[in-house]
């Protein structure tokens, strides 16, 4: 049986040594902070309210789209909850998972890809405490950019479209005030629907030396997920499909606010996060950690 195997063994008795304290949050956050990857993707994510308002005023006015249908796309420019909201949806089907699956899944397959895994649990680092503070610490980097998208967008789109209410698209509107909360309700949403994607990475970050593999793997299983949300010939079983629910926060942004599609969202999305980290926990336990 190597070191590694029993990785606590030899410092459980050394003086001052608390298998909690290892790792501690701050230092994982700092490391993660610092990677180029983290900076390029808040770049890009900041950088896409400026690119559509660039593009609303050189395509102009849009008038129901062509359809004689009035969409959210239509209202973009009412306001600045307007283009908040505008940049939630044109985001939260693809760019808000590559976030997702780049902070879980490039956590743990990374280290082993630099072959630094093993100098971490000699440390010794716990298993158990590694794999947690990676992933608190990369649910909280997804969590940001699910917040940091529309809090520029919501900026941006105020100096530019002026503070007011929110405009529905299908008739009425919301006060400004109310608007901030069913946005920020919304939010919430999306960051609960894109636990599915942050389980799958971070498992397939436990299983593999290669972070590409992890995050591409999870972000086509996702892509998957909604191919087959849009084969009508399942019936009933898409709502079983996690991509069937991550458009419900469209529900807040109606003139009575509707619950019933996020509460179910949430729950099936949560359910398979669950399983999946706990997959990720028992495996990486039995894992023989050689790089």
């Amino acid at each position: 049986m190597s070191l590694l195997d029993t990785p606590t063994a030899p410092a459980e008795s050394a003086p001052g040594y608390r298998a909690g304290r290892t790792l501690p949050l701050r230092v994982e956050a700092l490391r993660q902070w610092k990677r180029r990857r983290t900076l390029v993707m808040g770049g890009i994510l900041v950088a896409l309210p400026f690119v559509l308002i660039i593009a609303f005023a050189v395509g102009g006015d849009r008038d129901g789209g062509g359809n004689g249908r009035i969409t959210l796309m239509d209202t973009a420019t009412a306001s600045g909850a307007n283009f908040a909201a505008t940049c939630l949806f044109v985001s939260a089907g693809f760019l808000l998972v590559i976030p997702v699956a780049l902070f879980c899944g490039d956590t743990v397959a990374s280290e082993a890809s630099w072959s630094s895994l093993r100098y971490l649990l000699a440390a010794p680092v716990p298993r158990a405490r590694l794999l947690a503070s990676k992933l608190a610490v990369a649910l909280g980097y997804s969590a940001a950019a699910m917040v940091l998208l529309p809090l520029v967008a919501l900026a941006a789109g105020t100096v530019a479209y002026g503070w007011g209410p929110l405009q529905l698209p299908t008739g009425g509107s919301v006060p400004a005030g109310d608007a901030l909360f069913r946005i920020g309700v919304a939010v919430v949403f999306v960051f609960a629907s894109q636990l599915v994607t942050a389980g799958l990475a971070f498992w397939l970050s436990t299983r593999t030396d290669a972070p590409l593999g992890a995050v591409g793997g999870a972000v086509g299983l996702t892509i998957v997920g909604n191919v087959l949300d849009a084969v009508t010939a399942l019936g009933d079983w898409r709502e079983y499909l996690p991509a069937h629910w991550q458009f419900a926060w469209i529900d807040a942004l109606q003139p009575q606010l509707e619950w019933g599609g996020m509460v179910k969202g949430t729950a099936i999305s949560l359910t398979y996060a669950l399983v999946l980290f706990a997959l990720a926990f028992r495996g990486f336990a039995r894992k023989d950690i050689v790089s």
